[in-house]
């Protein structure tokens, strides 16, 4: 397993066709968990420094769909997936696909976020993504979206904090 750290969060690679991402955040598991799916707070920090949350959509429950769009600089950035699996606030499961690819259903991931009460009323967030095989997860990292989602997470840690 290959472990960086190039800011807050620790990025691995347990297995070959996957990415474990782990962070702790200073709110409670709650907190974070309605920062990480109320549309309206989506847009505060999912695009991080990158650019604006154009659209928020989520229809959270198993078998709904998720939609987020930023503007990055005049470039549409697109993601889009369905919920498999919801306990609030302790895990969630749902399908990524960036829209921005060649038949990007064929290249579906699966997210599971975990979020374990930390120490001093934090949080401990796990996000394991899983992908086709190790040729897409090895794209994923070449694009360099551990410097996206830093900043992303950051965002995130501030609005959950902030509620």
């Amino acid at each position: 397993m290959t472990t960086t750290t190039k800011g807050t969060a620790k990025v691995a690679t347990p297995e070959a066709h996957q990415i474990l991402i782990t962070r702790e955040f200073g709110a409670p598991p709650a907190l974070v968990w309605r920062a990480y799916t109320t549309p309206d707070l989506i847009k505060r920090w999912w695009a991080g420094q990158r650019g604006t949350v154009t659209s928020a959509e989520v229809d959270l429950r198993v078998g709904g769909r998720w939609r987020y769009v930023m503007d990055a600089g005049g470039h549409e950035v697109a993601f889009r997936g369905e919920y498999r699996e919801i306990d609030e606030p302790a895990r969630l499961v749902n399908t990524e696909i960036y829209e921005g690819l060649p038949d990007p259903d064929d290249h579906a991931s699966v997210v599971t976020v975990t979020f374990t009460p930390g120490g001093t009323g934090g949080t401990t967030v796990r996000m394991l993504c899983e992908y086709r095989d190790q040729a897409d997860r090895d794209a994923v990292l070449s694009t360099g979206m551990e410097g996206g989602m830093q900043e992303s997470l950051d965002a995130l840690d501030e609005v959950a904090a902030g509620l």
